[in-house]
Order: C-alpha cells, then structure tokens, then sequence
C-alpha cells in the first residue's frame, strides 16, 4: 500500500485533537486542537489542503467491553459530516488513547492543558493506525 500523508482526529464534546503524518517518514506529531463549534468542519477541510492529507483517521471510542457507547454515535455523525464534505475518513479504534496521552504529559512533570491532551490522542489514535497498516 501506498504512503499517504494522513490526518489523526479525536473527537471530544468541546474540542477536537488534531495529528498529521506526512506521506514520508510516517510519523504521527500532534498538530493542533480546535474548538467543537460550526466551523470545525471547514477547519479541518483547511488542514487538509494545507497538509495535503489524502485521508482523515477518526479515533472511534468504545467501553471497555468493547461496545459502542453514546460517544461513538456522536462520533460517527461528526465523521459522516466529514463525508458529506468530501474527505475521506477511516476509523480507527481509539481505546485508552486520552488515558495513555495524560499519562505521558504526567510524566514529563511540566504543565500541560487540555489541549495538549486532545493532539496527543490524535497522535496515537494515528500511530495505531500506522502499526496496524505496517502489520
């Protein structure tokens, strides 16, 4: 399969992680997060062309049993607005993603934001992406 740059996304009530991988080397970097709101989509639209993403990667959230939750519907209605944009979306488990990405900042022993949780996910969410296309 092809390299492709790539757009990683975790979908929150208030804010949207963001992470992006170029085509080559394909490393998931957290890029931005932005606020849930009208515009979101024409946002991502924008990051899209600005990174010359082929596909976005939606981190798709479920319990710990494995089910879809009522944030996985709100998810995958986000996603299929995404759609009716025109871009093409992928889903992407996201378990423990937002756990794992505080976790990591908790480490560093600096302050960190919300914010920076939000694209961390997103990084991860697009890191497991990656392993598994690898695999």
């Amino acid at each position: 399969m092809a390299r492709r740059a790539l757009l990683g996304i975790d979908v929150g009530q208030k804010r949207i992680g963001i992470a992006w991988t170029a085509a080559d080397p394909q490393v998931a970097v957290p890029l931005v997060t932005i606020q849930a709101g009208e515009n979101v989509v024409d946002e991502i639209k924008r990051l899209v062309r600005e990174k010359e993403a082929d596909a976005i990667i939606v981190g798709l959230p479920r319990n710990q049993q494995g089910e879809e939750t009522n944030q996985t519907t709100t998810v995958r209605q986000f996603a299929d607005k995404l759609k009716e944009a025109g871009l093409d979306v992928i889903f992407q488990d996201e378990s423990l993603t937002s756990v794992i990405a505080e976790e990591s900042l908790k480490e560093h022993n600096k302050p960190y934001a919300k914010e920076d949780v939000d694209k961390l996910a997103a990084a991860y969410i697009l890191r497991d992406y990656l392993e598994e296309q690898r695999d």
